[in-house]
């Protein structure tokens, strides 16, 4: 059985503000504006996420796997990541080793305690224990990040 999770109404719009800001130049914690081409229209979609690095290497996390920056990042396989002004383009890999899933989604509430609150508020963790995250990593997504080269 698989359980629909609501967004929070306040969440549109909070996203919005957190996209003004940081084309003004203003880094918000741990907070970046992913863009990436919707799956279908292929205009520029931007999402705020909140990379964690593990082992040296970069990810993001959905906590709902079906939600629509999840479902256009692994249509479209790359994206831009901005932090304040700085812009980088990336890959996106999803990762499905369940070992290595595991490991990132453990290590997200050390690296990104203020993304805490929104996996208790969907549902998917009570606390910020990286061992009910570990136990959540089969219901949420992973993707790795690598920046692209310039050529």
């Amino acid at each position: 059985m698989t359980t629909r999770h609501a967004l929070p109404g306040w969440l549109r719009p909070a996203n919005r503000l957190v996209r003004l800001l940081t084309r003004a130049g203003l880094p918000l914690g741990t907070i970046h504006v992913l863009t990436v081409a919707g799956r279908r229209s292929g205009a520029p979609r931007p999402t705020p996420v909140s990379p964690l690095t593990v082992d040296g290497h970069r990810y993001v996390v959905a906590g709902l796997p079906e939600s629509d920056w999840a479902r256009n990042v692994r249509a479209a396989g790359r994206g831009e990541l901005a932090r304040g002004r700085r812009r980088q383009t990336v890959t996106l890999t999803e990762v499905t080793d369940p070992d290595r899933r595991r490991e990132v989604v453990r290590a997200f509430p050390r690296e990104v305690p203020r993304g805490v609150p929104m996996f208790v508020k969907l549902g998917i963790v009570t606390a910020a224990d990286p061992e009910q995250f570990a136990a959540a990593a089969d219901r949420v997504a992973v993707f790795r990040l690598e920046p692209v080269r310039a050529s």
